[in-house]
């Protein structure tokens, strides 16, 4: 097993964190998107859309990390317990990582354009849009331990990546207690989640408010 990633990007992590939870051995290639390594023709041949996570299993060739987490836990799952096998839990699942698609995808937005240098205060309308994703995520946990029910599954994982961006562009204090109970248990429930996200979440943190922090500089 083969995993190209880079520990900045939380789907990354949220892949890594799976592989550590079924307790895979796995070969680690780093591909610098900052540097444009993404654009390499060998990694184009493993995916033309020039995005990661990819792994090759085998020989067999996947990206988009949701698409990765399901098929690692539907092979060496001991059990089904982070995917689970009946329909309308699975289904719950599903729809809980398909939402968090729309979470990644506005959180990379904003991100991106910091770190490009396109981007020195969180405007209004970005604040609204993460303090919204916020009420939803304080929504989906009401009467739950986990984002798709009481257990973990690989819901847990894909969101959890996300958190410290989260909190960084709107930080929740007390406003969002099922938020910050959820993630504790994650933090603790997660096997070597610390080991796994620490570093990167750290890094893209600190670029995060060093690009902000230009503002003083104008």
């Amino acid at each position: 097993l083969v995993l190209h990633y880079l520990s900045l990007s939380p789907p990354a992590r949220t892949v890594d964190l799976v592989i550590h939870a079924l307790g895979l051995a796995a070969e680690y290639k780093v591909v610098d998107t900052l540097n444009k390594e993404q654009f390499k023709p060998e990694f184009l041949k493993l995916n033309p859309l020039h995005t990661i996570p990819v792994i090759v299993d085998d020989g067999f060739v996947l990206w988009e990390s949701h698409a990765i987490i399901t098929y690692l836990v539907s092979k060496y799952g001991k059990d089904d317990s982070l995917y689970p096998k009946d329909l309308k839990k699975r289904a719950i699942v599903d729809q809980r990582l398909h939402y968090s698609n729309d979470v990644f995808y506005v959180l990379r937005r904003i991100t991106r354009k910091i770190l490009l240098g396109q981007l020195k205060v969180l405007s209004d309308d970005y604040i609204h849009r993460v303090r919204e994703i916020q009420m939803n995520m304080e929504k989906l946990l009401e009467g739950h331990k986990f984002m798709a029910g009481d257990t973990l599954t690989v819901a847990d994982y894909s969101y959890i990546t996300l958190v410290d961006v989260l909190e960084e562009f709107s930080p929740m204090e007390d406003k969002f207690p099922q938020i910050q109970a959820w993630a504790s248990r994650c933090y603790t429930t997660i096997k070597d989640f610390d080991l796994v996200n620490k570093k990167g979440a750290k890094e893209i943190i600190s670029q995060i408010k060093e690009g902000l922090s230009l503002v003083e500089h104008f």
